[in-house]
């Protein structure tokens, strides 16, 4: 298969007032790569912009060298499923995407249907209503209408909700298996487990910004050794305060009436170390809460980093 880039090049967008994505440039070519940020962040709106369905506000959004805006040859080698749900209940699996089939004037609709049915592993439900579906068998058949015209490019906005497990390992193993052929394909995600079984490249986006790139491994690396806050309730909060103090992981230590703050530089180094200070100076732990765990704050820490 011939490989297509999607190529952005400064790319912002905005709504009146509001800025949803801003000065965003990036490439993306054959593989499987993850685009990955809280919820709000402003990834479904970089996916409209590539598929065509929103004009930059500012920057050029291309695919193959040809711009997505107001021109609708691209479609020839692009796929999207985006997040919200648009197959009539009506049709079954294989009516709705022998359509897709025909508005794509593929010679042989019925057996184009049939190949991109099969590979969502749907054959077996194909001629019952969509609306019997379940939501996980839902997604799976739109996955198959966008897959339908054998597309180099494929656009996935949040493809594993809805899925049980099974549906959803089969679903990676598919997209890894389209990147290893070539096809250039972006799933967005909130969950960096999701990103990290699939993609080999992930680019993360805050507040519409992009605020890192690179493999999973070295945005696991950002998130996991970034500053952590924890709040400790014991026994005797100003001994164990003293304690921890000396410990090399601790960045700083804050006593006030509602308990004790700890900020540490590594996370897991801190949680092994801190039932040995704990037992070492005779004070018993009775609550440890993480303080800034929620995916905001990984995401704002990346951004300020």
């Amino acid at each position: 298969m011939t490989s297509v880039n999607v190529e952005l090049a400064n790319v912002s967008c905005w709504y009146g007032n509001v800025v949803a994505v801003n000065d965003v440039t990036m490439t993306l070519g054959p593989g499987v790569t993850g685009l990955l940020g809280p919820n709000g962040a402003g990834k479904t709106t970089l996916l409209h912009m590539m598929a065509g369905f929103l004009a930059p506000s500012r920057g050029t959004v291309q695919v193959g060298g040809q711009p997505t805006w107001r021109n609708p040859g691209v479609y020839r080698d692009l796929g999207l499923v985006s997040e919200r749900e648009a197959a009539h209940g009506f049709l079954t699996a294989r009516q709705f995407v022998e359509a897709s089939a025909k508005l794509h004037k593929l010679p042989d609709p019925r057996a184009a249907a049939a190949r991109a049915l099969g590979l969502v592993e749907m054959t077996d439900a194909q001629d019952r209503r969509i609306e019997t579906y379940s939501k996980g068998m839902r997604q799976r058949t739109r996955v198959a209408a966008a897959l339908v015209h054998n597309p180099a490019v494929l656009l996935l906005d949040e493809p594993f909700n809805g899925m049980d497990p099974r549906q959803r390992l089969h679903m990676m193993d598919m997209l890894d298996e389209l990147g290893r052929q070539g096809r250039t394909i972006l799933f967005s995600s909130h969950i960096l487990e999701e990103v990290e079984q699939v993609s080999g490249t992930v680019q993360v986006i805050v507040a519409g910004r992009l605020a890192a790139s690179g493999d999973f491994r070295t945005i696991r690396r950002l998130m996991t050794n970034r500053p952590h806050v924890f709040t400790i309730h014991s026994s005797d909060d100003r001994r164990l305060a003293v304690a921890l103090m000396a410990e090399e992981s601790v960045a700083g230590v804050e006593l006030d009436a509602t308990g004790l703050t700890v900020r540490a530089g590594d996370y897991g180094t801190f949680t092994r170390a801190l039932p040995k200070i704990a037992t070492t100076s005779g004070v018993r732990v009775r609550r440890v809460l993480p303080a800034d765990e929620s995916l905001e704050s990984v995401f704002s820490y990346l951004v300020a980093a």
